[in-house]
């Protein structure tokens, strides 16, 4: 056979060959598209394609058709929360990939953010070790490292947090202040765990303009408002004080029981950086105290840990996902770096300008996109 002959007959052979494995690949984009679970959201309505699906790895695909930034979230018993995904805006799409077990849950969507959500009820079948669970040895140990981490860090909080109500019980209201963000870390580093408990989160972090109705208002943010826009310790807020420690010492004791899966820890870190965007960069979260910049930093804390601990597994399978990602934690690693402060905290939000604001906005958005790509690439087929 001739070279030019030779030649021709190889790149004929490698068409074929890329034409099939394109095919093989189309397939499978095919295949995975019409196993997902389509949600539609809306303002009034929130249409699931499927009330019934196996255990295993799920793939959940958002639209949101509505007005109004929405939530949606998979609900399990008493409302813990097996999944969820924040911050999608109108006429945007988002996804979740996420490992449920066999059971009984709710699929909710909450335009604007606030309620109960509308909910439609679901069935997962079957046995989920069957069904695609993580059965890669390198997975269950970054669980259990996770568990561990989560477990270190409210621990952690649990002496601090004391250390915040003694101050706040004896009335010294500049000492209550100085450990007010310090108390926070370790919560803030693992939020999405302490969230999945679901009744803790509402008694310990919520903001006033986030009550539900009938809703009674505790926890840190009450504490907040009061220690600096009204320059006040009485006996509610001594009691208030106390009630958190409590609270808080709930959420250190349920940490072991806490569903923990490589992909909830990936999606949970996602969550963190929705939390920033949706919190901290608008100076919304710490309105009086000023303090966004530290739950900030201890949100992208978390959310790398998650990561790096999950890194041996998705730089295998989608090592141009861990470059990036890698890229994107060192830069707003070094962002935040510029604001930190000799004693150790951060500058005060309310001095640092929309210019610096929009670049923290950036950078979040930056890091957020390819991190919802990190469940995905920590799923065993």
């Amino acid at each position: 056979m001739s070279a030019r002959r030779s030649t021709a007959a190889a790149l004929l052979t490698l068409a074929v060959a890329t034409a099939a494995l394109a095919g093989c690949s189309q397939k499978k984009d095919d295949k995975a598209s019409a196993d997902a679970v389509k949600v539609n959201a809306t303002d009034s309505a929130c249409e699931v394609s499927k009330t019934s699906f196996p255990a295993g790895h799920v793939v959940i695909d958002i639209a949101n058709k509505g007005s109004k930034t929405t939530e949606v979230y998979v609900y399990g018993d008493a409302d813990k929360i097996i999944t969820e995904r924040e911050n999608i805006g109108p006429g945007t799409k988002a996804s979740i990939t996420a490992e449920i077990k066999a059971g009984s849950y709710e699929i909710a969507c909450k335009p604007g953010m606030v309620g109960d959500g509308i909910r439609q009820k679901i069935t997962v079948t079957g046995d989920a070790a069957a069904s695609g669970a993580s059965t890669d040895p390198r997975l269950t140990a970054a669980v259990d490292a996770y568990r561990t981490y989560a477990q270190e860090q409210a621990d952690a909080t649990i002496p601090v947090v004391t250390q915040f109500a003694d101050a706040i019980k004896a009335g010294d209201l500049e000492k209550a202040k100085s450990l007010f963000a310090p108390s926070r870390t370790g919560w803030e580093r693992t939020e999405p765990v302490a969230e999945s408990f679901g009744d803790i989160d509402p008694k310990t972090d919520t903001r006033e303009d986030g009550l539900e109705p009938g809703q009674e208002w505790t926890g840190w943010h009450k504490l907040e408002k009061s220690l600096w826009a009204d320059a006040r310790i009485g006996d509610d807020e001594k009691k208030l004080a106390d009630q958190l420690v409590t609270d808080l010492k709930d959420w250190q004791t349920k940490i072991p029981t806490a569903e923990i899966t490589a992909t909830s820890m990936a999606n949970g870190a996602k969550e963190l950086l929705d939390e920033v965007a949706t919190g901290k960069i608008t100076g919304e979260e710490d309105r009086y105290s000023h303090t966004d910049l530290a739950d900030f930093a201890a949100n992208v804390e978390g959310a790398q840990k998650a990561y790096e601990l999950l890194k041996p597994v998705a730089s295998e399978k989608d090592a141009e996902l861990a470059k990036t990602l890698d890229a994107e934690f060192t830069a707003i690693q070094a962002l935040l770096a510029k604001y930190k402060q000799a004693d150790g905290g951060y500058t005060s939000y309310d001095k640092v300008t929309e210019a610096e604001r929009k670049t923290f906005s950036d950078a979040v958005n930056s890091l957020g996109e390819p991190l919802s790509k990190l469940a995905a690439a920590v799923v065993v087929k």
